[in-house]
C-alpha cells in the first residue's frame, strides 16, 4: 500500500479532534438511550410484571413515532420556542425541550405501576417516544449544520458510537439494574442519564444558520401569490406558513437537483436493502447453522458491535480525507458483497473462525457504510429546511427495506441459506449502479446548493 495513502488515511482521523465531533458522541448517547426504553426493554418490563401479551402488542405501537417523524419535522424547522430559542438558538432549544420531555416521561414511567395504571404508563411512553423522535429530528439538523461536508463522516461516526453505547445501556444495563433492584430504579436511572444530553446541549454552541438566495426567492413568490389572491390577514399568514413549512422543503430539493432528484431518492431507498435483509435473518441463521447462544452473544453481538463502531470510525476518517463520492461507491459495493461471506459460512457449517471472519467483514463494512451514507444524506439538505429534508431522507432510507424484509423468511425457506445470501448480495446491484450514475449527474462531493448568510432583517428559519 503506497505510503502517501497511509499518511492521508491517518490524517483523516484528525476530524475526531473537532470539539463538535466530540460533542456529537454525547448527543448520540442522548438520542439512542430512549429508543429501547419504549421498545424492547419496555416490553420486557411489562411481561416481567405479568402484563398480557395482547396489551404488550398494542403498547408497542408507541415506537411508531420514529417512523412518522417527518410529519412534524417542519414544525421543528419553522417554529421557535418562547424564551428558549432567543437564549439557546433554534436547534439547541428544540434539543433541550425534547430531552427534558424524555427525562420527565421516564421518571413518570418509573413511578407508575403498569399492572395498576396501564393507561398512565402508556401515556408516559407516548410522551417519551414523541420526545425521542423530536430529539432525533433536532439532533440530525444540528449535526448537519454544525460541521462542513468533509467533517460529516466523523460527525456520523461519533453519533453512531454514542447511539450504540446508549442502546447497550438501555437494554443490558437496564435489565441488570432491574435484576438487582427494581424496574422503577432502572427507569429512574435512565431518566438521570438523559442529563448527559442536556449538559451537552447547554455547553454546545448554536450552528450558524445559512440560507440561499434561492430559498428567499421561492418563499417570496409564495407571498406574492397570496397577495394576488383573496387571502388576507391571519388566513394569509397561516397559509404562507404551511406552504413554507410543508411544501417549500420538497420543492427546494427538486428545484436544486431537477431530474437527478428521482435518481437520488431511488438510491437512498435501495442503498441499505441488503444490510436490512441480512439483519432480519442473522440470528435465525446462526441458530439454524448450529451456533450456541453464547457464541452468538459473544461474537455476533458484542464483538460485532466493536467491529461496527470501528468501521464507522474508519468511514468517518476516509470521508474527511477522500470525500464522500469515492467512499459512497466503495461502500455501495462492499456492503452487499460481504453477504457472500455468510453464504460461505452456510457451506462450511458452524465453524467459529468462519463466523469471526464473516462478522469482521460484514460489520466493518456496515459501519463504514453508515458513516458514509449519513454524510451523504447530510450533504443533500438545504440548511433552510434541514430537519424536514433529513427526516424525509432517513425515513426513505429504511422504509422500503423494512417492508420488503417481511418476506425474507419465506425467501430463506424456499431457497435455503446459501441461496438466500446470494440473492441478498444481488439486491445491492441497483445501489451500485445508481451510485456510479450519481457521479455523472449529481456528484456527491458537489452538492447542488450555494448558501449565504441570512440577510439582515430576515428571520431564520
Amino acid at each position: 500500500m503506497p505510503q502517501s495513502f497511509i499518511l492521508k488515511f491517518l490524517q483523516g482521523f484528525q476530524v475526531y479532534r473537532n470539539p463538535r465531533v466530540i460533542g456529537m458522541l454525547f448527543l448520540g448517547f442522548s438520542a439512542g438511550l430512549p429508543l429501547l426504553l419504549v421498545g424492547g426493554t419496555f416490553t420486557a418490563w411489562l411481561r416481567d410484571l405479568g402484563v398480557e401479551l395482547a396489551t404488550i402488542g398494542f403498547l408497542s405501537w408507541v415506537g411508531m413515532a420514529h417512523s412518522i417523524k417527518v410529519l412534524w419535522a417542519p414544525i421543528v424547522d419553522r417554529t421557535s420556542i418562547p424564551f428558549l430559542t432567543r437564549w439557546l438558538g433554534w436547534r439547541r432549544s428544540w434539543m433541550l425541550v425534547s430531552q427534558m420531555s424524555i427525562a420527565g416521561a421516564l421518571f413518570g414511567m418509573a413511578l407508575t405501576d403498569p399492572t395498576q395504571q396501564q393507561w398512565l404508563v402508556a401515556l408516559w411512553a407516548v410522551v417519551a417516544a414523541f420526545g425521542s423522535a423530536t430529539q432525533d429530528i433536532s439532533v440530525d439538523a444540528y449535526r448537519v449544520e454544525a460541521a462542513e461536508p468533509h467533517e460529516q463522516g466523523g460527525m456520523a461516526a461519533s453519533y453512531v458510537t454514542g447511539y450504540r453505547v446508549a442502546m447497550l445501556m438501555a437494554s443490558a444495563g437496564a435489565l441488570h439494574i432491574a435484576a438487582v433492584g427494581s424496574w422503577s430504579l432502572a427507569y429512574g436511572t435512565m431518566a438521570l442519564l438523559m442529563g448527559v444530553g442536556m449538559v451537552t446541549t447547554l455547553i454546545s454552541t448554536e450552528p450558524k444558520h445559512r440560507q440561499s438566495a434561492a430559498v428567499f426567492a421561492m418563499e417570496a413568490r409564495v407571498i406574492g401569490y397570496l397577495d394576488r389572491t383573496k387571502h388576507s390577514g391571519a388566513r394569509k399568514n397561516i397559509t404562507a406558513w404551511l406552504i413554507g413549512a410543508f411544501v417549500c422543503p420538497f420543492a427546494d430539493f427538486f428545484q436544486r437537483y431537477g431530474k437527478a432528484a428521482l435518481v437520488i431518492l431511488l438510491f437512498i431507498a435501495t442503498f441499505r436493502i441488503s444490510d436490512i435483509f441480512m439483519g432480519v435473518m442473522a440470528n435465525p441463521f446462526y441458530l439454524d447453522l448450529g451456533f450456541t447462544k453464547s457464541q452468538i452473544a459473544n461474537i455476533a453481538a458484542a464483538f460485532g458491535l466493536i467491529m461496527t463502531l470501528s468501521g464507522a470510525a474508519v468511514g468517518g476518517a476516509l470521508v474527511a480525507r477522500f470525500g464522500i463520492a469515492r467512499m459512497l461507491l466503495f461502500t455501495a459495493f462492499m456492503a452487499p458483497a460481504t453477504n457472500l461471506t455468510f453464504a460461505g459460512l452456510a457451506i462450511i457449517g458452524p465453524q467459529q473462525p468462519g463466523l469471526v471472519a464473516a462478522i469482521i467483514a460484514d460489520n466493518v463494512t456496515g459501519g463504514m457504510a453508515i458513516s458514509v451514507f449519513i454524510a451523504y444524506l447530510s450533504s443533500l439538505t438545504n440548511t433552510a429546511y434541514t430537519a424536514t429534508q433529513y427526516a424525509l431522507f432517513s425515513s426513505l432510507m429504511t422504509l422500503p427495506g423494512q417492508f420488503a424484509a417481511g418476506f425474507t423468511g419465506l425467501l430463506a425457506e424456499h431457497v435455503g441459506w446459501v441461496g438466500f445470501f446470494l440473492i441478498t448480495a444481488g439486491t445491492g446491484a441497483p445501489a451500485i449502479i445508481l451510485a456510479a450514475l450519481l457521479f455523472r449527474i449529481a456528484h456527491p462531493d458537489k452538492p447542488a446548493r450555494v448558501e449565504e448568510e441570512t440577510p439582515p432583517g430576515q428571520t431564520a428559519p
